[in-house]
């Protein structure tokens, strides 16, 4: 097995190698030796090469997963399956700082936001592993002389589409629901960003998971991501990334009649009202548009705030933004790099837009001296005020930006808040419970958030989204039935 990173990062406590898949429970290097390099976005260096999978690799996959399914992972009980879950979430906590700072490298997120993206892992297969075999079927009042019943049965084959930006929860909360399910799975994470879904298998094979149950492809998603979605072995698919891509996900899949959860794109607003507590709400205002250098489905980058404190909420989140330190994201500051150069180029686009169109910066964080040059790093920017029409108001950045806008009362800050093609999350700060309810059955989002945002990361509670943010839930017992079928059986007796 090869050293998962360079010398003196730590990670050598999870021993895989980064060049190959892991295809039945046998790590082996892709078709002709075929690699990739893994990028640092903190400076540019190659942390080292995975293995670029291939139509190949995830047929293989695919057949090694309908094994399983028909040996020793589909013959387990479903309290055995949470066992195996629950050994594993342990092992995770035991491996979070080498998990965490693994992400820092990988990914570009600081240390602290590794960390508590490798808690999240745990925490989701601690609550699928307890939860494996509590999801029930009914029984049905139904004609004298029948009785009719339900089942919920996995689907069977399930392919996993991860993206680069939250490897490690994104595994958790649908592989892990997958698995508690009883479905094998056959996870291609994201080509930027494949470390921890690699040290992810090694800590499954090491806790027990029966060989083939889960498999893990990395490649481009034009080659081994195309071929898992149109693969006719393939029995539900889960998918997490843009808008352009879940929709090619979702047309391949139909040609096999396979049902998908799409997790897509977002423009999350949070809305302050005047009697909102301030002191309360602004870390939840900046911090939700900035974590992981914004680049999160559902980061809240739009504000818009009641006109009469507009002014003062702009001043305030200003403040907040001069004092963000960005660097490297091993030195664990608030703001990291973005993913890529190709990523940084997009955001910087953006604020190209916002200078030619004459939007003002109201505040600005100041990318200190000294930053490796091939680091992928943009100043995070507070813009205000921005019309709701303008593109940055509308169009999903995925980078450290925020727009701030102001509304004149309940209908205008409605119409705004639902007024882009996404609807994932919402948030809303007001000490007027009526309005916060009647704000909440108005917004045309999955989530809402009254006085946070975000709710820690909620793993019980069911995520996703409507319109362009896609469709299907994540999270809680509602991933349990979106990975698993519904069966009746009626039987006449009498």
């Amino acid at each position: 097995m090869a050293a998962t990173t360079p010398r003196g990062t730590h990670m050598q406590t999870i021993d895989f190698d980064t060049r190959s898949v892991f295809i039945g429970g046998i790590w082996q290097p892709a078709s002709f030796g075929r690699t990739l390099p893994l990028i640092n976005p903190s400076d540019g260096s190659e942390l080292t090469h995975i293995a670029r999978g291939s139509p190949a690799e995830i047929d293989a996959a695919v057949h090694a997963a309908q094994a399983a399914l028909e040996g020793p992972w589909g013959l387990l009980s479903a309290a055995e399956r949470g066992r195996i879950l629950l050994r594993m979430s342990a092992r995770v906590v035991e491996l979070a700082d080498v998990l965490a700072r693994m992400e820092a490298l990988d990914v570009g997120k600081p240390v602290k936001q590794g960390m508590a993206d490798a808690m999240a892992l745990a925490r989701y297969l601690e609550f699928y592993g307890g939860a494996a075999d509590k999801v029930m079927g009914e029984t049905i009042p139904f004609a004298n002389g029948y009785t009719a019943l339900t089942l919920r049965e996995p689907h069977g084959v399930t392919g996993h589409i991860v993206p680069w930006n939250y490897p490690m929860q994104i595994i958790g909360r649908s592989v892990g629901a997958a698995l508690a399910m009883g479905n094998a799975c056959v996870l291609k994470p994201a080509e930027e960003a494949c470390l921890t879904a690699l040290a992810f298998a090694r800590i499954a094979q090491d806790c027990g998971l029966p060989a083939g149950a889960l498999n893990v492809v990395p490649g481009l998603g034009e080659e081994a991501g195309a071929a898992l979605t149109r693969h006719h072995g393939i029995h539900h698919i889960s998918f997490t990334g843009s808008v352009a891509v879940g929709q090619l996900v979702q047309a391949a899949a139909a040609k096999n009649a396979v049902p998908v959860t799409l997790e897509l794109g977002g423009k999350s607003p949070q809305i302050v009202f005047a009697d909102a507590d301030l002191d309360a709400a602004l870390p939840f205002l900046v911090n939700a548009g900035i974590q992981n250098a914004g680049q999160t489905c559902s980061a809240a980058s739009r504000i818009l705030v009641e006109q009469s404190i507009f002014e003062r909420v702009v001043k305030l989140m200003a403040e907040r933004y001069k004092r963000l330190v960005v660097g490297p994201a091993i030195d664990d500051p608030d703001v990291g790099p973005l993913i890529s150069q190709r990523q940084r180029e997009v955001v910087s686009n953006y604020l190209a837009i916002a200078r030619d169109s004459g939007l003002r910066v109201a505040g600005q964080a100041e990318l200190p001296a000294g930053l490796p040059p091939a680091g992928c790093y943009v100043a995070p920017t507070l813009l205000a005020p921005v019309r709701d029409d303008h593109r940055l108001a509308q169009e999903e950045i995925f980078g450290p930006v925020q727009v701030v806008m102001s509304f004149d009362g309940e209908a205008d800050a409605i119409a705004q808040a639902n007024g882009t093609p996404f609807g994932l999350v919402a948030g809303v700060w007001t000490r007027d419970g009526s309005r916060a309810l009647r704000m909440a059955r108005k917004l045309q989002c999955g989530q809402v958030f009254i006085n946070n945002y975000g709710a820690g990361g909620g793993i019980e509670l069911p995520f996703g989204g409507v319109k362009h943010s896609g469709h299907g839930r994540e999270k809680g017992f509602e991933a349990l039935y979106g990975f698993s079928t519904l069966k009746t059986i009626a039987i006449k007796h009498d």
